[in-house]
């Protein structure tokens, strides 16, 4: 550890894995509850399910992301400039995840059947875990490294 590093509360770049996993298993979650309104009598016992988890999901993703573009990124930007490009791209990925997350509302709001839910849910996840898997590759190592004092709910949202 360099000076400083044993002193420093937030390890940012285990809090970023860390959130991407709980955001992982909500995703889980989401799929399971649509599973379940796959027959006609779980249908109406799944819709509250639905609401809740789907809903859950659509919020923690979208709250981690606004975090990011307004308290990580800025701070990551300002620190390290090389890594702008980078950034640039996942705030691009965050605009076209919040534009799926803004289809599949309109979705289960609709009452939309499990299978077209389902379906929404797959894209989500499919650009989801890239998104997650590039910018763990690009941020873990600089988020290792830094020395922010915040809230880490403030920074990778409240998940």
């Amino acid at each position: 550890m360099a000076s400083g590093d044993e002193n420093r509360l937030v390890a940012w770049n285990r809090e970023l894995e860390a959130v991407h996993q709980r955001l992982r298993e909500a995703l889980r979650i989401a799929r399971e509850e649509i599973a379940a309104g796959h027959g006609a009598d779980a249908a109406a016992s799944a819709s509250a399910n639905l609401l809740l988890y789907c809903h859950g999901f659509c919020a923690a993703l979208g709250g981690h992301h606004a975090g990011e573009d307004g308290a990580l990124f800025p701070e990551l930007a300002e620190r390290h400039p090389e890594l702008r490009p980078v950034i640039a791209k996942l705030e691009q990925d965050h605009a076209m995840i919040g534009s799926l997350l803004a289809q599949f509302q309109r979705a289960i709001d609709s009452g939309a059947a499990p299978e077209v839910l389902s379906s929404h849910l797959e894209g989500i996840a499919a650009i989801m875990e890239s998104h997650f898997r590039f910018e763990e590759r690009q941020l873990l190592e600089p988020l290792a490294k830094l020395d922010l004092d915040a809230d880490p709910r403030t920074v990778f949202g409240p998940l």
